[in-house]
């Protein structure tokens, strides 16, 4: 995508606004049509061998118990593999990960004709296998998107694979179908493993660069990683809450969707035929509002879609339990299908924006697993209906993810305006050419009183230390736009946010936006690069009017010899370095003295690399 040069803004003006991508330009990326036409022809697959594998087990066992365990060994995987995937997809090259495993699917599918000729046994042992390795394909696909797609096009490229990820599978459940009934049903698995093949060529013609992974993967570090992606989502205030908020979502879904086949048959008094009419409008309307969210995405800030998919959602389902009309309830479930696609995008670009890359893999399988295990207990609570009335029950649903959207509203990370968003990246694009800092002003005691109200452990610096600082320090104002410091220049100071609020961020090298973060007063900012001697990894610009502490980084290594300025500089940057994997894996910290990594050792272990878009 070609960029137009940006022009510097005069001091106190905004900055131009951003030119808007179209929402469907990431379809112009070759890499991006390949993932999606291998997810979109695979997905079809997998939508045909688990229809054709419940209609063989109806047929051998006219059992509805056996054609539910068929469900169960499809998520026992989860339980078993699911954080181990994860694990190893932070580990080893996911591009390979994801083609092995769909050759291996292929393999898999392709034996269950002649399995099922031994045993039914075997169906279930053969439907497990390509579910374990599906634990390794998901969270290895989820991760790569980001590396293909820029963050301003992550939105749409989210809504578009979501149609191939599931508005595909209603093409798969009528073709199986129509094979079924037209054809050997053995024919399915045949072309399912066919499937795989291609996605897997599909694949191998996408571009990823490779990431250099040093962390060890020997078994014992594999389970020591089992738990990081838990505890990397309870410590990501944005990633808790929408954790927090998916429990009692997830609950809801499992049950009505449970609900949705004895409602229509008993409360609607619908035919099996109207029942699977409904079935496939929930598959349209998430097409649709996929289409939709493809170009609205970034109108709204992710939380705030999520807020309002659930509410209406929510809605849709209370007005569908009091319906007696099976056209109107067709209706009312198409329309809860097209309010779902913001459900399932926003989700996905919480977890994309606010992991960094070496996580993604631990962080998918981990909500992964919580997906699978409350679903499953939401498709349990389906049996109150035998001793409730089903109305009520759906009904009661219904209100709690109404609730539960109205307390998403107010969740930390969550409410953030798109057009706050939106003009953070109109400033980074702006910052090559941005005005730089004025010379500013030497530090007073009252900019040492103000940094104290964030900072109370500088008030322990004894009076010598305290007079250096002042000394030392310069007091910087910021307007609007003012690139504070550039990716790639030299790494002479640190800044301490006094007032004011700065964003920071990265870019390719064909200058297209990454990452994003914001800094409010008391923040600290480039004290990596200071302490380290290396370069500057992100650009900072003000977002609004500006006040900054300047410490040259030669006072700030003397200042780190003093125990109560170290503690308090340390433990910021290990809040901010355990966003990531191991302080290990930071070779830019060669420069720093043994005592500095030590402390930054014990202080956050099991943390790890600047994550994208974090300053230093």
């Amino acid at each position: 995508m070609t960029e137009a040069q940006p022009t510097a803004t005069p001091p106190g003006a905004p900055a131009a606004p951003a030119a808007q991508p179209s929402p469907f330009a990431v379809l112009r990326r070759p890499d991006f049509r390949y993932l999606w036409t291998g997810q979109l022809i695979s997905t079809i697959g997998d939508s045909l061998t688990s229809l054709a594998a419940s209609i063989i087990v109806w047929r051998l066992t006219e059992s509805a118990l056996s054609v539910g365990l068929m469900l169960m060994v499809t998520v026992l995987p989860t339980l078993v593999f699911g954080l181990i995937g994860g694990v190893v997809v932070d580990r080893f090259d996911r591009k390979r990960i994801m083609i092995a495993s769909s050759l291996l699917s292929a393999a898999v599918v392709a034996a269950i004709p002649f399995l099922v000729g031994l045993h039914i046994a075997w169906l279930y042992v053969a439907v497990m296998v390509n579910a374990s390795v599906n634990q390794f394909f998901a969270p290895a696909n989820e991760s790569v998107l980001p590396e293909i797609a820029t963050d301003e096009e992550l939105g749409a490229a989210n809504s578009i694979m979501a149609i191939a990820q599931f508005g595909s599978t209603a093409v798969g459940f009528a073709a199986a179908g129509l094979l079924a009934t037209t054809a050997n049903i053995e024919v399915v698995f045949f072309v399912d493993a066919a499937t795989f093949i291609f996605a897997a060529v599909m694949i191998s013609l996408v571009r990823i660069a490779p990431r250099l992974v040093v962390d060890q993967t020997s078994v014992s570090e594999i389970i020591r990683n089992l738990g990081v992606g838990a505890q990397f989502i309870a410590r990501t205030p944005i990633l808790r809450s929408v954790t927090l908020l998916r429990v009692p979502v997830l609950v809801v879904f499992g049950l009505q969707n449970v609900l949705l086949l004895p409602f229509a048959l008993t409360a609607l008094h619908a035919s099996e035929f109207e029942f699977g009419l409904q079935e496939g409008m929930t598959s349209v309307g998430f097409v649709v509002g996929s289409l939709l969210m493809a170009r609205l995405a970034d109108r709204l800030r992710e939380g705030q879609w999520l807020v309002i998919s659930l509410l209406g959602m929510g809605l849709a389902g209370l007005a569908y339990s009091f319906t007696s009309s099976i056209a109107l309830a067709i209706g009312l479930i198409a329309i809860s299908g097209l309010l779902n696609a913001p459900t399932f995008v926003a989700g996905r670009l919480i977890q994309q924006r606010h992991t960094p890359a070496e996580m993604r893999g631990r962080v998918f399988s981990t909500s992964y697993l919580l997906r699978d295990i409350v679903y499953l207990g939401g498709m349990g609570l389906a049996g109150l209906a035998d001793i409730i009335n089903i109305r009520v029950l759906f009904a009661s649903s219904s209100l709690l993810l109404i609730a539960t959207a109205l307390i998403g509203a107010v969740l930390p990370g969550l409410g953030q305006p798109a057009a706050e968003w939106r003009r953070a990246i109109s400033l980074l694009r702006a910052a090559p050419g941005a005005p730089g800092l004025a010379a500013g002003r030497t530090a007073s005691m009252a900019d040492f009183e103000l940094l104290g109200r964030y900072w109370p452990a500088l008030s322990g610096l004894p009076p010598s230390d305290r007079e250096s600082l002042i000394e030392r320090a310069r007091v910087r104002q910021a307007a609007p736009g003012t690139a504070i410091t550039r990716a790639g220049d030299q790494g002479d100071a640190a800044f301490f946010i006094l007032s004011g609020r700065a964003v920071a961020g990265t870019t390719s090298s064909e200058g297209e936006y990454r990452a994003l973060s914001s800094m409010m007063a008391g923040d600290i900012f480039g004290e990596i690069a200071a302490l380290t001697g290396s370069v500057r990894t992100a650009d900072v610009v003000a977002e609004e009017e500006t006040t900054l502490l300047e410490i040259p980084a030669d006072t700030l290594r003397t200042l780190m010899d003093v125990p109560e300025f170290s503690k308090v500089v340390l433990g910021k940057m290990s809040e901010r370095l355990s966003r990531t994997a191991s302080i290990t894996d930071l070779p830019r910290f060669g420069g720093a003295d043994h005592r500095t990594l030590r402390a930054l050792r014990t202080e956050s272990a099991g943390s790890g690399e600047t994550a994208a878009g974090e300053p230093s």
